[in-house]
């Protein structure tokens, strides 16, 4: 029988605007595909993202032109070596992956071969704001056993104080991203370390990674827009302690599976990270979460509502999705 997809365009309204060092969004628009084969139906979410030059209509038209070649049954490692990473790549992959499992009435992680993931703890976010409401949020937040903090190159250790005032017990992850030089980077590391911040998320900008081996720190350096595919690791050796993977960067979980591997083959430390999409854009890293050091799948926490069913969070968790969600 042949597959037969659909793509739909979705937005979902934020709790409240979050903001980073390159602007706001008070909306998540996602691109959801659905891959049917009868009365079976895989769906794949992505979050095109215009820091790596995408659009939803560009990711859209790309999902396309492969729409004829996915009905007539490309597979999911074709795929993999036909189009290029990215968001519409991730939302195809991910498709095929749910579409796989149903028709053959296992879960994703069995088609792996790996273990059925468990709870895990997921970072939770406070966007960039004033010192006084990003205190207000690390109040909200105080319990959470792991929060990341969005930051730019102004009022870096007054913003950080603040949270930890109010958050004393919480593991801190920060990301400026790419919104500091290396000069920041030195002369904010002591105060860092002080404040017992345990990652830095992509300090710098992409094109001055080079500026990385002069650096030395007692805090791992985690590369997020460095890192996108396999291809990329050989790139990072000596400036980097840990990635980033995000399937909407590697272009789905097959490459996801093999970046992961690759980075553990090189000593390099894994951090799973998300856009803000809905939980059917997080459920299939879950898959990863074994392998991974720090995990921040928390954009269904930001968004009003999220799909129902959903993921379950609670206490500072993230929970493994149930069939309904996806896998």
């Amino acid at each position: 029988m042949e597959r037969k997809l659909k793509v739909c365009i979705e937005k979902w309204p934020l709790r409240r605007p979050f903001r980073i060092s390159r602007g706001s969004k008070v909306e998540a628009e996602v691109i959801v595909v659905e891959l049917s084969n009868g009365n079976l139906v895989g769906r794949g979410e992505c979050v095109p993202y215009p820091r790596y030059g995408e659009t939803v209509d560009g990711v859209v038209a790309s999902i396309d032109e492969f729409s004829s070649k996915i009905e007539a049954g490309l597979s999911r490692l074709e795929l993999n070596q036909e189009m290029v990473a990215g968001a519409a790549r991730n939302a195809l992959d991910t498709s095929l992956w749910d579409l796989e499992a149903k028709k053959k009435g296992k879960r994703v992680w069995d088609l792996i071969g790996c273990a059925e993931p468990k709870s895990v703890v997921t970072a939770e976010t406070i966007g960039l704001d004033t010192v006084k409401s990003m205190a207000e949020e690390a109040y909200r937040l105080r319990d959470s056993p792991l929060i990341k903090v969005k930051l730019d190159n102004q009022a870096v250790i007054p913003r950080l104080a603040a949270i930890r005032g109010n958050a004393p017990l919480a593991t801190l992850i920060v990301d400026p991203n790419e919104g500091w030089s290396i000069s920041d980077l030195f002369d904010l590391s002591s105060e860092l370390e002080t404040l017992g911040v345990a990652m830095i998320e992509q300090p710098l900008p992409a094109e001055f990674d080079e500026d990385l081996l002069d650096y030395s720190c007692s805090i791992p350096i985690c590369a997020d827009e460095s890192c996108h595919t396999t291809a990329d690791l050989p790139n990072l050796k000596r400036k980097y302690n840990m990635i980033n993977i995000k399937l909407d960067k590697t272009g789905g979980l097959t490459e996801a599976l093999i970046l992961a591997a690759q980075a553990k083959k090189t000593k390099l430390k894994i951090m799973l990270g998300c856009m803000i999409g809905t939980s059917l854009a997080m459920a299939p890293s879950m898959l990863l979460t074994e392998m991974a050091d720090f995990v921040d799948l928390d954009g269904p926490l930001l968004l009003r509502n999220d799909r129902n069913p959903g993921l379950e969070f609670k206490d500072g968790k993230i929970f493994p999705p149930n069939s309904k969600v996806w896998g």
